[in-house]
C-alpha cells in the first residue's frame, strides 16, 4: 500500500470515528460518561420537532417616546434649579411636547437659551400665556421621535434575548419583524406561563418617596393631590398565602430607576426563611441613592415594580453602600425570575403578546417520525436503483450515501446547529445530490471502459474528468445555501443549515471516500474491469 493510500485511509477512518463519537450523546443520551456529554452536545431539535412556544410580541414604541419626554422633564427641572432660573413648573403635554411655565419674559429667554444648548433635539414652538404666566412649548423633532422608536425596538430585542439566555432555553430564536414586532421561538419550554410572565413584564423598577401627609382613601375617592400618584402595595399573608393590595400615595417624580443597577441576586432571609432580591447600584446609582437616603431620613421609600409597590420601608439612616433589597413574601422562583429580569434590564417600552402558539411534543414527535420515514423511503429507492443500474459499484455508492448521512448528523452536533422539519427536507435533497455526484463519476468511468482502458486507467480518468464538474455544481449550490442562511429566517434558515453541511459532506464522500474504496479494491485485486 502506497503512502498516499495510507494517509487517505487514516483520514477517512479518523473522520468516521469522530463522527460516531460526536453522535454518542444523541444516540445514547445520559448512558455515556460525563466527559463525553461535556465534549459533544446532542443534536438540538427545533420548535417544530420537539415542541415549545411561538410568540410574536409588539413593542409599544409610543410609550418609549413618553418615557423619553419624562426623562427630559426631570433633567430640565434639575438644570433650571442649577442655573437659578425662576420657574413655576415643567410638564409633559400631548403631541410629544414639554411645557415650561415661567413668570416673566426674562426667565423665558433664559429657558430658550438653556434648551437650545442642552436639548438640541427639541424644537421651540409658539409662546403662550395663561393666567398671567408665560408657557414655553417644546416638541421632540420628527427625527428624534423616529430614533427613540427605533432604539426602543432594538433595545427590547436585546433585553428579551438576555432574559431568554438567563432562563436557560436551548437554541432560542429571537428576530425582529416589521411593524415593531419581535418573533420569539422557545423550543422545549416546559413552563409556558412562566416564560410569558418573564418575557412580557416591563420590569421598570423605580424608587419613589411616599407622601405621608395624604390619606390613601381620599386618593381612592378621586382626591389626588398635585404631584401625587396612587399605587397599590402588594402584601402576602405568610400563613395563608393570600395576596392583598393596599392603596398608597407616592410622589409622581421618580427618585431612582433600575437603569442604574449593576447586579441583582436572590438571597434567603435567615430569620424568616423568606426569599428576597438583593440589588447593587453602579457608581452613579450608589451616589444618587446615598443622596436620596441622606435627604429623606425618617420617610418611607416605595420600591415600585411596574406600578406595583412591593415594599415601602422607612429610611432609618443614610445608606452609602449602594445596596438595597426588595422583599415581598416572594417564593424562591418568583425571586429568581425577578432577579433575572432586573439583571437583563427593563424594557424601554411595554410589549404586548400579539400571537401565542404552543407546539406540543407529541406533534413534534409525529414530525420527526414522518421526516425519518421520508428519508428512509427516499434512501431505499435510491439504494435499489443504484444496485440495479451500477451493480457492485452501486454498492459502493450506497455505502458512501449512508456515510454521508452520518457525517451530516455529526456536523450538526459538532457545530451546535438546530435540526428542523425544513432541515430534514434539506437532508432528503442532499441524498439525491450525493448520489448525483456518484452517477457523474460512474458514467465517466463507463465511457473510459468502452474506449478499452484498463480498470485503473478508467478509474483515474473517470474521477479526474468528473471532479471539476462535481465541484462547480456543488460550490454554486453551497453559495446559494449560505445566502439563504445569512438572510433567511425561520424555516428557510433551517433548510439552509442542513443543505450547507450536506453539500460539504457529499463533496468529501463522493471525491475522497468513493475513490479510496475503489483504490483499496484495485490494490488487492487483479481485476481488469470494474463491475459498473
Amino acid at each position: 500500500m502506497s503512502n498516499s493510500l495510507k494517509i487517505r485511509t487514516g483520514l477517512v477512518l479518523g473522520c468516521i470515528v469522530l463522527a460516531l463519537v460526536s453522535l454518542g450523546p444523541t444516540l445514547f443520551g445520559d448512558d455515556l460518561p460525563d466527559w463525553w456529554g461535556e465534549a459533544f452536545d446532542p443534536i438540538h431539535l427545533g420548535l417544530d420537532l420537539q415542541g415549545g412556544m411561538h410568540l410574536v410580541l409588539g413593542v409599544e414604541v409610543d410609550k418609549a417616546v413618553e418615557s423619553r419626554l419624562d426623562t427630559i422633564v426631570d433633567q430640565t427641572e434639575i438644570l433650571l434649579r442649577e442655573k437659578d432660573v425662576i420657574f413655576k413648573r415643567v410638564d409633559r403635554s400631548s403631541g410629544e411636547r414639554i411645557v415650561i411655565t415661567v413668570y416673566d419674559d426674562e426667565a423665558a429667554e433664559q429657558v430658550d437659551a438653556m434648551m437650545a444648548e442642552d436639548f438640541p433635539s427639541l424644537e421651540a414652538m409658539t409662546l403662550t400665556a395663561e393666567g398671567g404666566y408665560i408657557q414655553k412649548n417644546y416638541r421632540l423633532s420628527d427625527s428624534e421621535i423616529e430614533a427613540v422608536r427605533e432604539y426602543a425596538v432594538r433595545q427590547a430585542l436585546e433585553t428579551l434575548r438576555n432574559r431568554v439566555d438567563q432562563f436557560g432555553v436551548s437554541e432560542p430564536t429571537l428576530q425582529r419583524q416589521a411593524n415593531n414586532r419581535i418573533l420569539i421561538q422557545l423550543p422545549g419550554i416546559k413552563d409556558p406561563q412562566r416564560a410569558i410572565a418573564l418575557l412580557g413584564k416591563t420590569a421598570r423598577l423605580e424608587f419613589k418617596m411616599v407622601m405621608e401627609d395624604v390619606n390613601p382613601q381620599d386618593a381612592v375617592a378621586g382626591n389626588l393631590p398635585p404631584g401625587g400618584q396612587l399605587l397599590y402595595e402588594r402584601r402576602v399573608d405568610p400563613r395563608s398565602g393570600a395576596v392583598s393590595e393596599n392603596p398608597l400615595v407616592v410622589e409622581d417624580k421618580t427618585s431612582l430607576t433600575c437603569d442604574l443597577l449593576s447586579d441583582a441576586q436572590v438571597r434567603i432571609d435567615n430569620r424568616f426563611n423568606d426569599a428576597y432580591v438583593a440589588i447593587d447600584f453602579n457608581s452613579v446609582g450608589a451616589k444618587r441613592f446615598d443622596q436620596i437616603t441622606a435627604a429623606n431620613v425618617g420617610r418611607r421609600m416605595a420600591i415600585v415594580l411596574d406600578d406595583t409597590v412591593y415594599s415601602a420601608p422607612v429610611i432609618r439612616e443614610r445608606i452609602s453602600g449602594g445596596s438595597a433589597q426588595i422583599s415581598g413574601s416572594f417564593t424562591e422562583q418568583e425571586a429568581t425570575d425577578l432577579a433575572i429580569i432586573l439583571r437583563a434590564g427593563s424594557l424601554p417600552a411595554p410589549v404586548v403578546i400579539l400571537e401565542n402558539r404552543t407546539v406540543g411534543p407529541s406533534l413534534g414527535q409525529d414530525s420527526i417520525n414522518q421526516g425519518i420515514l421520508s428519508v428512509l423511503i427516499g434512501g431505499l429507492l435510491v439504494v435499489v436503483a443504484m444496485l440495479i443500474y451500477y451493480k457492485l459499484s452501486g454498492l459502493v455508492a450506497n455505502f458512501v450515501l449512508v456515510l454521508n448521512l452520518v457525517f451530516i448528523m455529526a456536523m450538526l452536533s459538532i457545530f451546535g446547529a438546530t435540526l428542523t422539519l425544513p432541515g430534514i427536507a434539506g437532508i432528503v435533497l442532499t441524498v439525491g445530490m450525493a448520489v448525483d455526484a456518484n452517477v457523474l463519476i460512474f458514467e465517466r468511468i463507463r465511457e473510459e471502459t468502452r474506449l478499452g482502458r484498463t480498470a485503473r486507467a478508467a478509474l483515474e480518468a473517470g474521477f479526474e474528468k468528473a471532479k471539476l464538474t462535481i465541484i462547480d455544481a456543488n460550490i454554486t449550490t453551497l453559495i446559494a445555501a449560505l445566502v439563504l442562511f445569512q438572510f433567511g429566517t425561520g424555516p428557510v434558515k433551517g433548510f439552509a443549515v442542513t443543505l450547507s453541511v450536506g453539500i460539504i459532506s457529499s463533496l468529501f464522500t463522493a471525491i475522497i471516500v468513493s475513490r479510496l474504496i475503489f483504490d483499496l479494491y484495485l490494490s488487492r485485486s487483479k481485476a481488469d474491469r470494474l463491475s459498473i
